[in-house]
């Protein structure tokens, strides 16, 4: 008899992606012997990207709250009951053994339905600061996944597992740099810094750079790959019109971020939960400038979880225009904090989240 599994999360990538590893370290432990269903939210990303790799979704109408924004939260208990009313109805359909909740819009009503329907359940805390919702969420989860030191702040000792975040793609370090550097059409020998700003772009990033190049015209001591994201990408193609892009890799989108990890001596990136565990797998010194508008300010408290123990450096995004190339430059050129940073943070690194992850649900399932 198949084992039946609901994994649940969404809105961003840092939520679905971590679910689909695990969905794909479950199918490859389990084979037939387990069926997959997601659970994420309606309208949002997830549901066009988990039907693209195969696997079933069912949407909730659940929201977000949108912060200074009363006429617009107004609908949400509405929105509340409903979700929890088709999470019940979803597991009970779906006859689920276990539900595991990866954060997002979705995976509060998931789990919630599924503790009090007596379904056990799991959750994955990516960040180093946990969010309300999974400290709720923790009081009956079965198993607490982590990726940080130190969540017992937050959950009961001893239902906590450190796995790590899952990650799909390659993230092994071994890229060839070479290789990775003609992708780009960079020149091998020249000190390289990648900045990085997400999927949809980040604004400070973007700052940073068009007030590096206005600095620096043409005479550029190290080379950039910037990724400038799809939101801004008109605006900074409209920037560099007219101005020389020597040495300058720039796109909305970076499609091998393995290349684009292998060729960097340098990252500068904001610090969100499994972008910091992808930088820990290839080893990659990091500057981080922390997002100010998430919950919690969790992505400084990531941040820190690494500087403190000699593995990144931190800028303030208030301080990031002014600072932040000016330190990688200095950075990319010493050779010996180069090496200090890479031991420090490829030793936090876990390649094999994913299957630890699977592990636990598996345990779940067979008890």
């Amino acid at each position: 008899m198949k084992k039946r599994v609901i994994l649940s999360g969404g809105g961003t990538g840092g939520h679905i992606y971590p679910a689909v590893a695990v969905a794909e370290a479950l199918t490859k432990a389990l084979g037939d012997e387990v069926e997959i269903l997601f659970v994420g939210a309606e309208g949002k990303m997830e549901m066009e990207k988990i039907p693209a790799l195969g696997y079933r979704i069912v949407g909730l109408p659940v929201a977000g709250l949108h912060r200074g924004e009363i006429l617009r939260n107004l609908s949400l208990p509405v929105k509340v009951v409903r979700s929890l009313r088709k999470a019940r109805q979803t597991i009970k359909e779906f006859g689920a053994d276990v539900a595991a909740g990866f954060g997002g819009y979705a995976s509060a009503p998931l789990l919630w339905s599924a503790q009090r329907m007596g379904v056990p359940t799991l959750i994955q805390e990516q960040n180093s600061y946990a969010g309300l919702t999974n400290k709720i969420l923790s009081r009956r989860a079965r198993k607490i996944c982590v990726a940080y030191d130190n969540m017992g702040r937050f959950f009961p000792e001893e239902r906590i597992t450190m796995t790590g975040n899952p990650l799909r793609g390659r993230f092994d370090g071994n890229t060839d740099k070479s290789e990775a550097l003609a992708h780009f059409g960079l020149k091998e020998g020249v000190p390289t810094i990648l900045v990085v700003g997400g999927s949809l772009g980040t604004r400070t990033l973007n700052e940073v750079m068009k007030a590096w190049i206005a600095a620096h015209p043409t005479e550029r001591g190290v080379q950039v790959i910037w990724q400038n994201g799809k939101y801004y990408d008109k605006e900074m193609a409209a920037f560099m019109e007219g101005k020389s892009a020597e040495g300058i890799w720039r796109g909305a989108f970076i499609d091998r971020m393995d290349y684009a990890y292998a060729a960097a001596d340098v990252v500068v990136s904001r610090s969100g939960a499994c972008t910091v565990s992808e930088l820990c797998l290839v080893g990659k010194p990091t500057i981080f400038v922390p997002s100010p508008n998430v919950a919690e300010d969790h992505q400084t408290k990531n941040a820190k979880a690494l500087a403190d123990k000699g593995a990144a450096l931190l800028v303030s995004d208030s301080e990031a225009v002014a600072k932040v190339m000016a330190e990688a430059e200095a950075l990319v050129a010493d050779k010996e904090r180069l090496a200090a940073l890479n031991k420090n943070i490829s030793a936090l690194a876990i390649a094999d989240s994913a299957e630890r992850v699977a592990k636990l649900i598996i345990e779940l399932l067979e008890k």
